[in-house]
């Protein structure tokens, strides 16, 4: 079986891990909880897995499909402290929604099992554009680049982050 460019067998996430980048490990994302939330209320997502083939994902909460009322909400601090369970739970195949991430009881990020962001088409910039849509193009910290596209009313509609305008561009799909 060949390998990814991160050095780990091929998955069912491959095309996750060439838009993404590679997922972090589980202490290695509660090492860096309070950037990773940051950047996910920036529009970033992180792929989290737990022994490799357990995987989620931190997402903002733009890319949370349907209303938010009604879905299970976690303390920043409890899902820290349990992120390997809830990393697994996601990735339960019988595990259908997001669970939304809360500071002060509002929420600020939701956590995903990947396979939801797995399936996502990608959509191309110029249809978009062509369709009356807009795309706001961001540099973000560390050389990095995110692509947020709006329907003509300004709702987010697609998102997409890479080390380049042309990959963020070609990594837009539409909220998981």
């Amino acid at each position: 079986m060949p390998d990814t460019p991160y050095n780990e067998p091929v998955t069912p996430y491959n095309e996750l891990v060439a838009r993404l980048g590679p997922p972090l490990g589980v202490e290695e994302a509660r090492a860096q909880w309070g950037r990773l939330v940051r950047a996910a209320q920036d529009g970033e997502t992180t792929p989290i897995t737990r022994e490799r083939w357990e995987w989620a994902a931190l997402i903002p909460l733009s890319e949370v499909s349907g209303p938010l009322t009604g879905l299970p909400a976690l303390p920043l601090s409890t899902v820290r402290r349990k992120l390997g369970d809830l990393v697994r739970q996601a990735a339960q195949p019988y595990e259908s929604g997001p669970v939304l991430l809360t500071r002060h009881r509002s929420p600020v990020a939701a956590l995903v099992g990947a396979r939801h962001l797995a399936d996502r088409p990608r959509l191309a910039p110029e249809d978009l554009l062509r369709d009356g849509h807009t795309i706001l193009l961001t540099h973000l910290p560390a050389p990095a680049y995110s692509a947020v596209a709006r329907d003509p009313d300004g709702n987010p509609i697609a998102s997409g982050q890479g080390d380049s305008v042309d990959e963020a561009l070609r990594r837009l799909r539409p909220p998981a």
